[in-house]
């Protein structure tokens, strides 16, 4: 008898170890995965955040970067940037530019949602047309409208003139009242499948018992439209308008191609401000000061998306 027990014990050790033999080793996978992930993480998001945050409160110089000695100023570059006579300008650019292109992005990307609800003949091809100004890279996209927006060769002009829209053409791209205005055609341009296709996927998910029973109470469509579905995708523009807001705000690129922010800065926007800080003036700790304010309106508007995600889940639940 105590040489059948004495053989089975070290089955039953073995047996035992072997699940903690299979947790370890999952646990090596699973930090095989993460670990890359958090390396790439802190040397490319975390590291240059924090450089940044710093820079705005250094005397960052070109000589910097050769003797590595940035004295600390304190608020003296926030300071600096506050009582800049463009800052006040370059911050009503930013935020017309942003309610501008948030509305019309948002108005028309909801009424080709709505139009699209419908299912008729090839419905799914122009959804996928209508995706080709998301897809395309910014500076191709910013290239042509440029190119479309000159003043003598540009197609807008000649499209608009033979129509007898207007009587000569329009500085779009040179003349400090319409460069705004350009960059803002652009941006909606660019702007619009991202709202159509977060919309149309939201419309999607809407009940059609609730529609059906509406018409038959009486209800058109427009009383539908307000009433209903307005009510029912709430959760859904609200994470639309959100991210829009945080995409349209950091927007450079497109301002960048079309108007390099001229002329005279009328189309200078945070971004480009902070740009024209760092790389032409070569005052680094202003243009770090100016990235940290819009990092800082990121992280706003990052927070009210994830309370209004948090709120959503807790609707559904």
């Amino acid at each position: 008898m105590a040489s059948m027990l004495s053989e089975k014990a070290p089955a039953a050790i073995a047996a035992g170890a072997a699940p903690g033999r299979r947790r370890r080793r999952t646990a090596w996978r699973a930090a095989g995965f993460v670990v890359p992930v958090w390396v790439y993480v802190l040397c490319f998001y975390v590291y240059p955040l924090v450089s940044n945050v710093k820079m705005g409160f250094q005397n960052y110089t070109v000589a910097s970067f050769y003797t590595g000695a940035a004295p600390f100023v304190g608020f003296a570059n926030y300071t600096a940037v506050f009582h800049d006579p463009q800052f006040m300008t370059v911050v009503t650019n930013t935020v017309l530019f942003t309610i501008g292109s948030l509305a019309f992005q948002f108005a028309v990307g909801m009424g080709l949602a709505v139009f699209f609800r419908r299912v008729f003949p090839l419905g799914g091809v122009l959804r996928g047309l209508l995706l080709v100004p998301w897809l395309l890279p910014l500076v191709v996209s910013g290239t042509v409208w440029r190119w479309m927006m000159y003043n003598d060769s540009g197609v807008i002009n000649y499209t608009l003139l033979h129509l007898h829209l207007i009587g000569q053409p329009v500085p779009w791209l040179a003349s400090t009242n319409t460069s705004l205005i350009a960059v803002i055609i652009v941006n909606i341009w660019v702007g619009i499948p991202f709202n159509m296709v977060i919309l149309y996927g939201g419309l999607q998910a809407l009940p059609e018992q609730v529609f059906e029973a509406a018409a038959i109470d009486g209800a058109n469509a427009w009383q539908r439209f307000t009433r209903i579905t307005l009510p029912m995708l709430r959760p859904v523009i609200l994470v639309v308008l959100t991210l829009g807001l945080i995409y349209t705000v950091k927007v450079f690129d497109v301002i960048m191609i079309v108007t390099q922010g001229g002329p005279a800065n009328s189309s200078q926007t945070l971004t480009t401000y902070a740009y024209d800080l760092s790389f032409s003036q070569l005052l680094f700790g202003r243009g770090a000061a100016v990235g940290n304010i819009l990092i800082l309106v990121a992280v706003v508007f990052a927070g009210i998306y994830l309370r209004a995600v948090r709120e959503q889940d807790g609707e559904r639940r």
